[in-house]
């Protein structure tokens, strides 16, 4: 009989247990509402973490650095169960970490690495090497397209320096661009290669669109310019439109080949229109599932699926990660891609 009470207890235990779990909440800290797949992706967390039954505490914290500090801590004291960050700059969290540490909450590092912590339990992105690669993979193959033979007159344009990610885009792109850099093929006019000199702070693009306007005005007065490599779409608008601005892409001015990442509406627009080549789709409802299945390890005690061990270094520690593919779009496949996976319907985009 006893034994029989005891069984009961431990099933009531434990139905108590995963009933709590289930009613968890996850804190979700996002960089900002200024770029349209930031808010995609804390829709899709919302939406899917609601499915597996967890409350969530979803912040913006419109590239502010101190105001996202202050969200993460707000929702460490409020006892979320687990957060979720896409860092606006992945050095300034050390402090805010260690407190979540002190709180026994887990975190996952989102779509951007933290740096310099040992507190970053896991890391959910994409492979981001391969998105460089593909970006210029799909300049190359447009420049040959639309200018026949080269050399090619090609500027660079790197992300944000303070976001990890931003190197392994560059790094993923010249190991494509460097070799036809060094034989001729492609020539950089301004001479500016490097995160140093092409990163643009933030990803802004009115900072990109008045670098191309500098560039425009100091190395192509008499020479034509035929590619631009940009990492993110919103570069992408703000170069097109310098180029714009000089006639590019009018009368027998050919537009140059730019590339993207990200396939925001503006861009796929802009691919329909003829003006930007190409980007690079990131399905951030894919994203959005691989994390909660992350977080929902984390809160049963098991070990989340992972399938990286070895790339992220954040300075402290390998993160573990979980790596999507990521998939270059232009005029030939965007139907397919984004149409056909049913991320975008045909009314958003024309």
């Amino acid at each position: 009989m006893k034994l029989k009470k005891f069984v009961l207890a431990a099933a009531a235990s434990l139905l108590l247990a995963t009933s709590a779990l289930a009613d968890g909440t996850i804190g979700i800290s996002m960089p900002t509402k200024s770029s349209a797949r930031w808010i995609s992706d804390g829709n899709s967390m919302v939406e899917q973490f609601k499915k597996a039954g967890y409350k969530t505490d979803l912040q913006y914290a419109e590239d502010d650095i101190p105001n996202q500090l202050a969200q993460i801590e707000n929702m460490i004291t409020k006892g979320v169960d687990v957060l979720v960050i896409a860092a606006i700059d992945g050095t300034t969290l050390s402090n805010a970490l260690e407190n979540a540490a002190a709180a026994n909450i887990k975190v996952i590092a989102y779509d951007r690495l933290i740096k310099n912590s040992a507190n970053v339990d896991y890391y959910a992105t994409f492979d981001n090497f391969k998105v460089g690669v593909q970006q210029a993979t799909s300049l190359v193959t447009g420049l040959k397209e639309r200018f026949g033979d080269g050399p090619y007159n090609v500027e660079l344009f790197g992300g944000s320096p303070d976001d990890n990610n931003a190197f392994f885009f560059y790094n993923g792109a010249m190991s494509v661009l460097q070799p036809l850099i060094d034989d001729g093929s492609v020539v950089i006019q301004s001479g500016q290669l490097g995160m140093k000199k092409v990163g643009t702070l933030r990803w802004d693009g009115a900072v990109a669109q008045a670098r191309m306007d500098n560039l425009l005005s100091a190395h192509y007065t008499d020479k034509k310019i035929q590619g631009i490599l940009s990492p993110y779409d919103g570069l992408s608008i703000g170069i097109l439109s310098s180029l714009k601005g000089v006639a590019y892409g009018s009368g027998d001015l050919k537009m140059p080949i730019v590339s993207g990442q990200d396939a925001e509406v503006p861009s796929v627009k802009s691919i329909l229109a003829g003006e930007q080549y190409s980007t690079v789709f990131k399905d951030t409802r894919e994203l959005a599932r691989v994390t909660v299945g992350m977080v929902e390890a984390l809160v049963k005690g098991t070990k989340p699926e992972i399938n990286d061990t070895k790339t992220y270094d954040n300075g402290v520690k390998i993160v573990p990660s979980y790596l999507l593919e990521p998939v270059s779009v232009d005029i030939k496949n965007w139907e397919d891609i984004l149409l056909g996976s049913g991320y975008y319907k045909m009314d958003q985009i024309k």
